[in-house]
């Protein structure tokens, strides 16, 4: 059998995120319609129930009907299936406070009739479509934070709550039975009315019209008496409003309102004249009559006397053999009971299961414990079992036994302290220091330009402020400063650039080289335009100085290999042109050059020389003597 609890997935659709009320019958728990995506109640028969078929087949039976009650003051039916081996139905989320909380909190008379006039409007629409709630009560009415009242468990009830009995005790809430259902007769829509008049007295009164020691107590005074009127008890209550709770409150059904339309009615003439009572109400029960001894016939002392031995055996005899069943029965009666198991619950989940169960509790202590507040520690008695069963607590030779009360021992939660203080301490600094402080940590980032990478900036709650100790301390470190883009300055002149990365919080540094590119323009920057870099950082720029200028030197009379390296050495492109001479110490050297010397030039340029070549004269001829 696998248990329900927070994260489970019911039908592949219901995601479980917390348990909201306990009942004798079922648990209720908030879940996540994940199909589509809206919070529902989902409510989850108990497993003893689910192996009754004929209580199944009436639960499915009665849900389908309820489905069909869409009403503003009924919580809807949205869905049912099976779980592991049981049922349950997905009906709204209503969140609001119960309607017996409001009463213990106190209403005023007007409140009251305005609160149970729309538990009457749910119930008159549920009539008339052939749905009776059958256990009606102030504990599954939910009253949001309008004032709007809805109505839950329509049909759920009538599946749930069989009329009388199980093993001896009354099934439901016996406080808001009424009289034909206590006694196992046919349950009517007038039935409902009966239980919506109890819970109107509740709310005038603050109190039920019965109290007993037990269910069964209960449902036998809503048969025999009649209640105080809640005027005795609440003197804002008005005569006309006395006797419309009074008819609610009718024994027979014939004399109550015969449907909500009636109570109502009568609800709205109270309020609009509260000093004139309706007809036909009903009257606390008058006394019984006196009974006056009836003189019997005269007879004769002697046989008076014989009969009066005989009927005084008889008696005793009687009275012998009632006592010795009284003291047989109270020697075999089990006077031990089950107790449920509320430890590890919240206070609230654990009351409410005491209740059901029959049992009164009181809050023994609050201590401080690393757990979560609210959490029941320890009960007394403990759950049975694993322990023994509990001991009723009786008296009169067992006849009369109640309950006992459960202790419970609640947590306090671990206690306060204040938050130290973490600026500037790096993670792990900062989260062993919270942890030694009882705290728990999570994390977020944030830039900043005064606090280093991966030290803490601030924590919520603030250094020095008071909060829970288990509680969360959300820090926010520091990633570093926010990181700024490298603006383009690549093809744009030294001052544009220089402005460009100055505006963004960078440092520009500025190289040069001769290039054919204008002077000033921007050749090459690094990091690269687009690049993220943090606030500060240096962007290098090289820019060109333009085409270097050289002036022509004069290698006139130079040997040509010194020309020749003179001239590359400036840039200059060098074209050699030989010249013959026929002087001789000319011979290897530059005769002539073009540009002229002085002549101002551009890296690269053409220049020309001229070397001699030395080729010696032809001899001129010789005339031979004749």
């Amino acid at each position: 059998m696998v248990e329900i609890r927070e994260g489970s997935v019911i039908d592949d659709r219901y995601r479980v995120l917390r348990r909201i009320g306990s009942g004798g019958m079922a648990d209720v728990w908030l879940a996540e319609d994940t199909h589509l995506q809206r919070q529902v109640a989902l409510k989850v028969l108990h497993h003893r129930f689910a192996q009754d078929r004929e209580f199944v087949e009436r639960f499915r039976r009665e849900a389908e009907a309820a489905a069909g009650l869409q009403h503003p003051n009924v919580v809807s039916v949205f869905d049912r299936g099976e779980v592991d081996g049981t049922y349950y139905i997905a009906m709204e989320y209503v969140e609001g406070r119960s309607l017996k909380d409001l009463i213990d909190a106190g209403l005023s008379p007007d409140d009251a009739i305005r609160l149970v006039r729309q538990v009457l409007e749910a119930a008159r629409f549920a009539h008339r479509r052939g749905v009776i709630h059958r256990d009606l009560k102030p504990h599954n009415v939910i009253v949001d934070a309008e004032g709007n009242a809805k109505v839950a468990d329509f049909g759920i009830a009538r599946a749930g709550v069989s009329e009388i009995t199980q093993t001896g005790s009354v099934m439901g809430t016996a406080h808001y039975l009424s009289p034909e259902q206590a006694q196992g007769l046919e349950v009517t829509a007038r039935s409902d009315l009966y239980s919506i008049g109890v819970i109107l007295y509740e709310a005038l009164t603050g109190r039920v019209p019965f109290e007993g020691d037990s269910a069964v107590a209960v449902a036998l005074k809503q048969v025999s008496q009649t209640p105080q009127r809640p005027s005795a008890l609440n003197a804002d209550v008005s005569p006309a409003l006395d006797a419309v709770v009074m008819r609610a409150l009718e024994k027979d059904p014939a004399r109550r309102f015969q449907d909500a339309d009636a109570f109502i009615a009568a609800l709205d003439a109270a309020r609009r004249d509260p000093e004139s009572p309706l007809r036909g109400t009903a009257e606390f029960a008058p006394p019984p009559p006196a009974v006056l001894p009836v003189a019997e016939p005269p007879e004769e002392e002697e046989e008076r006397e014989e009969r009066k031995r005989r009927d005084s055996r008889w008696i005793v005899v009687a009275l012998a053999i009632l006592l010795g069943l009284l003291v047989g029965l109270a020697l075999t009666r089990d006077t031990t009971t089950h107790v449920p198991d509320v430890t590890n619950r919240q206070l609230q989940d654990a009351k409410l299961i005491l209740k059901n169960a029959g049992f009164k509790y009181e809050v023994k202590q609050r201590v401080h414990r690393d757990r979560r507040p609210g959490l029941v520690l320890e009960q007394d008695p403990p759950a049975s079992p694993p322990a023994d069963e509990a001991s009723l607590h009786c008296k009169f030779l067992s006849f009369f036994c109640s309950k006992p009360v459960v202790e419970l021992t609640v947590s306090a939660g671990p206690g306060a302290g204040k938050v130290p203080s973490t600026r500037g301490l790096s993670r792990d600094e900062a989260t062993k220091k919270l942890d030694d402080a009882g705290f728990d940590v999570e994390f977020n980032g944030a830039h900043s330009d005064t606090i280093s990478t991966g030290a803490v900036i601030s924590s919520d709650p603030h250094a020095g402020e008071t909060a829970m100790k288990g509680s969360t301390v959300t820090l926010t470190i520091s990633i570093g400063p926010r990181l700024v883009t490298v603006p383009v300055a690549v093809g744009t002149q030294r001052s544009v650039a220089v402005e460009r990365i100055r505006g963004r919080g960078l440092v520009p540094s500025v190289s040069e080289r001769a290039d054919t590119a204008p002077a000033g323009q921007v050749l090459e920057q690094s990091p690269n335009a687009g690049q993220k870099v943090e606030p500060g950082s240096t962007v290098a720029l090289v820019v060109s100085q333009g085409v270097e200028k050289v002036k022509m030197p004069n290698v006139i009379g130079d040997l040509r290999p010194d020309a020749v390296d003179t001239l590359r050495s400036l840039g200059l492109k060098v074209t050699v042109v030989e010249q013959e001479t026929d002087i001789e110490p000319q011979d290897g050297r530059v005769v002539d050059q073009f540009p002229p010397p002085g002549r101002e030039l551009q890296k690269g340029d053409s220049v020309t020389i001229q070397v001699g070549k030395f080729v010696a004269p032809t001899p001129p001829p010789t005339t031979p003597s004749p």
